[in-house]
């Protein structure tokens, strides 16, 4: 399945947000993959960042990492460097923004 999600990045911490990008933990990267995201991206426009997902549950993906030491540690430093952060409750499993149009 493919999830789109948008979360905004506090304007003031735009950099700092981009660097913790460039070192996602290893630990964690292994952590999602084993929870069956094959592919997360992000994009980000000015404090806006767009996340694509293909997973193959994503219910099943943000359970298995919600309470994960690992995924709760790198949640607790992307609050402090966003305004809007990815909500990994029971309700986020249907956050994620409904397809409007696709090129066929």
């Amino acid at each position: 399945m493919r999830v789109a999600l948008h979360t905004k990045v506090r304007a003031d911490r735009l950099a700092e947000y981009d660097a913790a990008h460039r070192e996602v933990p290893e630990e964690l990267t292994r952590a999602i993959r084993a929870a069956g995201a094959q592919r997360w991206t992000i994009w980000r426009s000015g404090t806006d960042l767009f996340h694509l997902i293909d997973c193959e549950d994503y219910p099943r993906l943000i359970a298995e990492l919600e309470h994960l030491p690992v995924n709760v540690a790198w949640q607790a430093r992307m609050a402090e460097l966003l305004d809007v952060t990815h909500d990994y409750s029971a309700e986020g499993a249907d956050a994620g923004l409904p397809v409007v149009w696709e090129l066929p």
